[in-house]
């Protein structure tokens, strides 16, 4: 049966600056959005608050759903990418609470077009996507049964 990773993505923007984590993974450091695992019983949205508190230490909730983007990995693992809207007032400190995230930093659009440390492509497309007008209601994602 086909069981693809469901995954969320916070695309947090401040003062024209992206906030990316950093994970070394197979001993190289990459950089990816604050971004995880839907867990059981949880909605998409909560997952994301989540995933963005664990890895940055912010609490902020999403303004908008992004986009979806499928995604097949090079070891041929399949994706569904949920990615969500956070704009703030202002950059604001990071206190990873996640213990796999080295450290966050604030960088520009252009910092990771041209980065070779992304975790996967999801990450500039995301940027990408983001600088382009569309965005899309948080209630468009209805959950049934699930806790708010």
């Amino acid at each position: 049966m086909f069981k693809p990773h469901v995954t969320v993505a916070c695309i947090v923007q401040a003062e024209g600056k992206f906030l990316v984590v950093e994970e070394t993974i197979k001993g190289k450091i990459t950089w990816n959005q604050p971004a995880g695992h839907l867990e059981a019983n949880e909605t998409l949205i909560a997952a994301a608050k989540r995933e963005l508190w664990e890895e940055t230490g912010i609490h902020a909730e999403p303004q908008a759903f992004l986009g979806l983007h499928q995604w097949q990995a090079p070891d041929n693992t399949p994706f569904l990418r949920f990615a969500f809207v956070i704009d703030l007032p202002a950059i604001v400190a990071t206190s990873p609470q996640d213990s796999d995230i080295d450290g966050c930093r604030w960088v520009s659009a252009e910092e990771i077009f041209t980065s070779s440390q992304l975790r996967s492509p999801l990450v500039a497309e995301s940027i990408r996507s983001y600088q382009q007008p569309d965005r899309y209601p948080l209630s468009m994602l209805v959950n049934f049964n699930l806790p708010d």
